[in-house]
C-alpha cells in the first residue's frame, strides 16, 4: 500500500453489503415467511439458494429479480408458492436496513471526502437505501443509470468519467467495498486503491454474495464501517 487517506478526494462505495444488510433483509422476509406457514428457515441455507438462483442466465435487475428469485429458491425451502410472496421478498427492499455503523460512519467521512455510491441495485431501492442512510451522496450510480453491472469495468469507468467532469482523477478516488467479486477484485484491475470491508468476518463462506475466483489482498482491510472513519480521523488533520 503506498497512498494514506490524505492522497483521496473521493470514497466510492459499494452500497449493498457494505452498507445495508441485504443477508438481514431476505433471510429475515423468509424467516416471516416461513413462520405464517410453519416452517423453519435456515438462513445461511437460505442464502446460498439466492446466490445461485440470483446468477441465473435469466436473471433480471436487482432487487425487482426477486420476486423471480423467490420462485427458485421456495420449494427448496418448503415455502408456499405464490406471486405475492415474491413480490413480498421484492417489496421488502425498500424497508431493509443498514448496518448499525454506517450511517454514522458515512457521515464522518463525508468531512473529508466526497462520497460516491456505485450499487448493482435499481434507482427506486438505492433512493430508500440512501434516506436510511442519511443522504450522504455527492453522486449516486446503479443499474438504471449505468446500463449494467459491477464487475462490468464500464461501471467503473462511467465513476471515472463523472470525476473527472470534476477536476480530478481515478487515482484520487479509494473504492470501498464488501464483495470481493463484484468488487474488490475488479477495483484493483482497473489500478484503483480499494478498501475491502469484511462484513462477514465471523462467518464462513461468501452468503449472499458470488464467490471470486481468487482472493485479491486490498489495500485496506476493516472489518467495520466506523473501524475505516476511525483510521481516517486519526491520520488526518481535524
Amino acid at each position: 500500500m503506498s497512498k494514506s487517506f490524505a492522497d483521496f478526494r473521493y470514497l466510492t462505495f459499494d452500497v449493498v453489503g457494505t452498507l445495508i444488510d441485504f443477508e438481514g433483509g431476505i433471510t429475515g422476509t423468509l424467516a416471516e415467511i416461513g413462520r405464517e406457514a410453519g416452517v423453519a428457515v435456515d438462513g445461511e441455507a437460505a442464502l446460498a439458494l439466492y446466490r445461485a438462483a440470483r446468477y441465473m442466465p435469466e436473471a433480471l435487475r436487482f432487487p425487482d429479480d426477486l420476486a423471480r428469485v423467490y420462485g427458485v429458491i421456495a420449494p427448496k425451502l418448503g415455502l408456499p408458492a405464490g406471486d405475492e410472496f415474491g413480490a413480498r421478498l421484492r417489496d421488502g427492499a425498500a424497508t431493509w436496513s443498514a448496518f448499525p455503523d454506517s450511517a454514522a460512519a458515512l457521515a464522518r467521512l463525508a468531512r473529508h471526502y466526497r462520497l460516491i455510491a456505485m450499487t448493482n441495485a435499481q434507482r427506486w431501492a438505492f433512493e430508500h437505501f440512501a434516506r436510511t442512510l442519511g443522504n450522504p451522496f455527492h453522486a449516486g450510480f446503479t443499474v438504471d443509470d449505468t446500463g449494467t453491472e459491477k464487475p462490468d469495468p464500464e461501471f467503473f469507468r462511467q465513476v471515472f468519467r463523472f470525476v473527472e467532469s470534476e477536476g480530478a482523477t481515478p487515482d484520487q478516488i479509494l473504492h470501498v467495498a464488501q464483495s470481493q467479486y463484484h468488487d474488490i477484485g475488479i477495483s484493483r484491475r482497473l489500478g484503483m486503491t480499494n478498501c475491502w470491508i469484511e462484513r462477514r468476518h465471523a462467518q464462513p463462506g461468501y452468503g449472499g454474495t458470488i464467490e471470486p475466483e481468487r482472493f485479491t489482498e486490498p489495500d485496506f482491510h476493516f472489518t467495520s464501517m466506523a473501524a475505516l472513519a476511525d483510521a481516517v480521523e486519526a491520520s488526518l488533520p481535524a
